[in-house]
């Protein structure tokens, strides 16, 4: 796939998750807020972004609790991580399940935008096992895709915190920006 692809394809999924937002029952958006919804804010899909890389999965599963927005704390089984170098920076990033049969890893993370150009409690990556796994321990960690947690539109959401052994201390400027009505 070229640049212009790629790009183009993240664009299409943009746009169908701002129609989704705009006017879906289940959109995290306040129904009296979706009449003048107008999109979501991006950085420009960048390549850069976008890494192929093995997860290392743990043999043994650790179970952490993780606080959320609700003052709650969360059980996740710490399924493995990823390693790659951005910025002249070696990064890790450890990937989650809630449940070991789910088929995809939640990779929470900060980085230097959150607060100024991103939601200040950090975003999200959702690795779905047949959308971004590649082979049987490869998979597409794309930071283009990184998402703002449903709590960033509605208040009524409870969203989990970012475990401090993912916070990146670089500016990533690929994905979701700051929600602005």
């Amino acid at each position: 796939m070229t640049a212009e692809e790629y790009k183009k394809q993240i664009k299409r999924s943009r746009q169908e998750k701002n129609k989704f937002f705009s006017s879906h029952p289940q959109s995290p958006i306040p129904a009296n807020e979706q009449e003048n919804f107008t999109g979501l804010n991006y950085f420009e899909p960048d390549l850069k972004y976008r890494f192929e890389l093995e997860l290392d999965e743990f043999e043994e599963k650790d179970t952490v609790k993780i606080n959320d927005t609700g003052g709650n704390l969360r059980e996740y089984l710490v399924w493995g991580k990823f390693t790659f170098a951005l910025q002249d920076k070696a990064c890790t990033l450890f990937a989650y399940k809630s449940n070991p049969e789910d088929e995809h890893v939640f990779v929470p993370f900060k980085d230097e935008t959150n607060g100024k150009e991103t939601y200040g409690a950090g975003r999200y990556l959702e690795l779905y096992e047949d959308r971004d796994k590649i082979d049987q321990n490869k998979w597409a960690l794309d930071l283009n895709l990184a998402t703002n947690p449903w709590c960033a539109y509605n208040p009524k959401y409870v969203c989990p915190l970012i475990p401090s052994q993912n916070i990146l201390e670089l500016r990533i400027p690929a994905g979701e920006k700051n929600y602005e009505k």
